[in-house]
């Protein structure tokens, strides 16, 4: 059974940094795709970013192109999120999201089979 546990969650100013981090329990955690994924309050789940098995690609959502970076350590089963220039709209909790069935990450949530707790993050104006 996968298990994935976020952190790295907390409060920062507009236009801070945060980095979260992801640790995937598993021993094929290094063949799976990863992604992130954010819900913000009274707001659907949103895709912020995919990684394929080898990090050989990554995508991004538009809203976050540009400030958000996505990297993995598949020695250490985890995958991190660096997000730069927060802004308050982007408050809420944030996902992390194994692609069991494939190496090629996906951007809808069914594509995922396994999911985080979250972590919630808040940007103050």
């Amino acid at each position: 059974q996968v298990q994935l546990v976020e952190s790295g969650g907390g409060l920062v100013q507009a236009g801070g940094s945060l980095r979260l981090s992801c640790a995937a329990s598993g021993r094929t955690f290094g063949r799976h795709a990863m992604g992130w994924f954010r819900q913000a309050p009274g707001k659907e789940r949103e895709f912020v970013g995919g990684i394929t098995w080898n990090a050989g690609m990554r995508t991004y959502g538009d809203s976050v192109k540009g400030r958000f970076t996505i990297s993995r350590d598949n020695a250490k089963n985890t995958v991190a999120l660096q997000m730069n220039s927060l802004k308050p709209e982007e408050t809420g909790i944030y996902y992390c999201a194994e692609r069991s069935q494939s190496t090629m990450y996906g951007v809808r949530e069914y594509e995922y089979d396994y999911w985080g707790q979250g972590t919630q993050v808040t940007v103050s104006s």
